[in-house]
C-alpha cells in the first residue's frame, strides 16, 4: 500500500542536471547561464571551455553531467542535443560581519545559488 510514483517531469528526450550550494551570487550565474541557453552541447561546451568567468568551470561540469544522463539514463543522442533551459536559483545567503572604523559594523552577504541545466533532443533539420 504504498502512493503511486510520481509522473516524470520532464519529456521523453529531455534529461537535466541540478548543481546546489554554488558560492556565487544568482545575478552572476545567470550571466554565465546565459551564454549557452538554446545552443547545441558542443557549441555550450566550447564556450564554457574558454570563458573567463570563474563559475564556468562549475556550469561546464554541470553541463556535462546534464549530458551523461541524457546518453546513459535516456539513450539519447548526444550530437543532437540542445540546451533548452538554463535557469538559476537562490539558495541560502551566509551573513559575516566587518568592523569598520568606530565600533561599527557592516554586514557582509555571501550569497548561494543553485543551478539547473535541461538538454534535448532536436533532430537535425533538413
Amino acid at each position: 500500500m504504498s502512493k503511486p510514483a510520481t509522473p516524470r517531469a520532464l519529456g521523453d528526450n529531455e534529461a537535466k542536471a541540478v548543481l546546489r550550494m554554488l558560492r556565487v551570487s544568482p545575478q552572476k550565474l545567470n550571466l554565465v547561464a546565459q551564454l549557452i541557453r538554446g545552443k547545441k552541447v558542443a557549441s555550450a561546451l566550447a564556450d564554457l571551455e574558454f570563458s573567463r568567468k570563474r563559475i564556468a568551470q562549475d556550469v561546464k561540469k554541470c553541463l556535462e553531467s546534464a549530458i551523461a544522463n541524457a546518453e546513459n539514463n535516456h539513450d539519447l543522442d548526444v550530437d543532437d542535443l540542445v540546451v533548452s533551459q538554463a535557469f538559476v536559483g537562490k539558495a541560502l545567503v551566509m551573513k559575516r560581519f566587518h568592523a569598520r572604523a568606530r565600533g561599527r559594523g557592516a554586514r557582509i552577504l555571501k550569497p548561494f545559488s543553485n543551478l539547473t541545466i535541461v538538454v534535448r533532443e532536436q533532430a537535425e533539420q533538413a
